[in-house]
């Protein structure tokens, strides 16, 4: 595991792109804050949404989640680790300045509690032990260095044995594979909760220390009848648009508050396919919505 904010995370994904295509597991902490550059130091943001997916260069399947409280920090990243071992890739976990700052108490599970999901470790003896030949899941087995097993590990496109490869089916093997491991499996991988969505009419999609603004805007405009209702994005990728898609169809009017120039919002507006108002609210001052700027914006739409 590793982790930084944003710029620390710009240093890194070179690397990070090692570790989708050699498929070596691990876990990218990212606690968002001002950019670009150096930008704001001490300031939240959620700019990097966008990175994660697309910050190394090349095609590959992506995870990520958005913990919005100390709590989800512990159990999302015991759950990171899970996946990253799962699927033999990197997962990020998407915090923010604010998440990154606050204090809360947490529960601890007791020791034992936890699922923990282990590498696959290969079948056959050291000879007949193929590195890069995937299960039915598309991941392959990954043999502990001093296990007696051998295999070259490289950052250009391989074959099955690890070795480089300009053979085009070769290539289209191996890339088709990194993204389908993660895509096939998305019903598993995507995470997401829903707060008074029964009778809303408008719904609020944010994530991370937005969304406890959001959710204390809408309990005050539920006492005053307002149907408003919020779906947060625990993972950010893969993306919930199925979900979003068809939460659409029951309200007329999506709001989405961000801490960026707009990056979600693109996904929401994707999914939504115009079936209802989406409605963009951006910062990008440092600053963290506060539950009154969130209710007058629900307001206007109400």
């Amino acid at each position: 595991m590793t982790g930084s904010s944003g710029p620390g995370i710009s240093l890194k994904q070179e690397l990070l792109g090692y570790a989708y295509i050699a498929e070596i597991p691990m876990v990218l902490a990212d606690v968002q804050r001002g950019g670009p550059s150096t930008g704001l130091p001490t300031k939240v943001s959620q700019a990097d949404v966008m990175q994660a997916k697309w910050g190394t260069h090349g095609d590959h399947g992506t995870i990520a989640y958005a913990p919005s409280s100390i709590q989800e920090c512990y159990e999302i990243t015991v759950k990171a680790f899970n996946m990253a071992e799962r699927f033999r890739q990197p997962v990020l976990v998407m915090a923010d300045e604010i998440i990154g700052h606050m204090r809360e108490k947490i529960v601890i599970p007791e020791p034992g509690s936890f699922e923990i999901v282990n590498r696959k470790k290969p079948t056959v003896c050291p000879e007949e032990f193929i590195p890069y030949k995937a299960d039915d899941d598309d991941v392959p087995p990954m043999a502990a260095f001093g296990d007696g097993y051998r295999w070259h590990v490289t950052g250009l496109t391989s074959n099955d044995w690890g070795f480089p490869t300009n053979e085009a089916d070769e290539i289209d093997k191996k890339a088709n594979r990194i993204i389908r491991k993660v895509d096939r499996f998305r019903d598993d991988i995507v995470e997401f909760k829903e707060d008074s969505m029964e009778d809303a009419e408008i719904m609020i999609v944010s994530y991370g220390s937005v969304s406890r603004s959001a959710l204390r805007a809408i309990r005050e405009l539920r006492l005053q009848g307002v149907k408003v209702g919020h779906f947060r994005p625990i993972t950010l990728w893969p993306f919930p648009d199925k979900e979003i898609a068809e939460l659409s169809k029951r309200v007329k009017h999506i709001i989405v508050p961000e801490l960026n120039a707009g990056q979600m919002v693109n996904e929401v507006e994707r999914a939504v396919a115009g079936r209802c108002e989406v409605h963009r609210k951006n910062l990008i001052n440092g600053e963290l919505y506060k539950p009154d700027q969130i209710m007058s914006f629900i307001k206007e739409v109400a």
